[in-house]
């Protein structure tokens, strides 16, 4: 079931938000953010709401409702599912009037039924496409124009038997999957996460996983990594809004189980989860 809010009113199904001459379809002004409802709690909502505001005024777009309004949005569209549901929340904020730069901007929210993947593995490669730098892309937002680039490093890696794919910034480092945030456990037993340089977004999640394993003593190094090293990782894992933490169990040809640090990952999150 899809649930929107634009202009006031909720409609149920895929709603029109966009003409074809509104600047977010012609020229990609457009951002959005992920945030989840699952079984009625809602994790790190006002952050997510906070980066869909910021991300809108990096693009020159204006979010027509508050922090407190668009909470509020979030969870009186929740209460229209059912009470285990599992939704994933899209705010989304696009340009309309302007002919290069926007002058005007629309919104809408969807709720959308989106169940929390299973926790089993997933195989990943290394991708030809790179993350752009903070000077050839919007790259402090979660904009919609950045997401082609992401959608082409999965087909690649689908064609090539893969399910997902790390992606490298402008120098060579690993970024991130094409989809979430990268941990790994090194060779001698280290939990690393390469550091943010600007190439990508360092994610909600990702930030919550490391502030989670630090209360329980686990140190997680932020660093420069390069894709050798994950054909060597003990484990790794992703973060991110959809899964939350989810196992990477083959890199290119470098099988893995499902570690220590992911499954306690997995389970510190859960229980924060259980708490909002």
């Amino acid at each position: 079931m899809y649930l929107t809010f634009i202009n006031g009113e909720w409609h149920q199904g895929n709603t029109a938000v966009m003409g074809a001459m509104d600047h977010g379809v012609w020229l990609g002004s457009s951002v959005f953010d992920g945030a989840r409802a699952i079984h009625g709690h809602f994790p790190d909502l006002r952050l997510h709401l906070a980066r869909a505001i910021r991300s809108a005024e990096y693009l020159g777009l204006d979010c027509p409702y508050s922090l407190d309004e668009l909470e509020q949005l979030c969870r009186s569209g929740a209460k229209k599912f059912s009470a285990d549901a599992e939704l994933y929340i899209r705010p989304l904020i696009f340009g309309t009037e302007g002919l290069l730069i926007p002058s005007q901007s629309g919104f809408a929210l969807t709720l959308f039924d989106a169940p929390l993947p299973a926790f089993s593995g997933f195989s990943a490669c290394l991708a030809t496409q790179q993350r752009p730098s903070p000077l050839m892309a919007p790259t402090d937002a979660k904009a919609s124009c950045l997401y082609p680039n992401t959608t082409r490093a999965l087909r690649d890696a689908k064609n090539r038997g893969f399910e997902n794919a790390v992606v490298c910034d402008a120098d060579g480092h690993v970024a991130e999957f094409a989809t979430a945030n990268l941990f790994f456990q090194s060779e001698v037993g280290q939990l690393v996460t390469p550091i943010p340089n600007g190439s990508f977004l360092s994610g909600i999640t990702r930030a919550r996983v490391i502030e989670l394993l630090s209360k329980q003593g686990v140190q997680v190094v932020e660093r420069s990594v390069v894709p050798e090293e994950l054909l060597s990782a003990r484990e790794i894992f992703n973060t991110g809004n959809f899964g939350k933490v989810m196992p990477c169990t083959r890199y290119e040809t470098h099988e893995m189980p499902i570690g220590e640090f992911t499954t306690l990952a997995r389970k510190l999150y859960m229980e924060f989860m259980a708490t909002t």
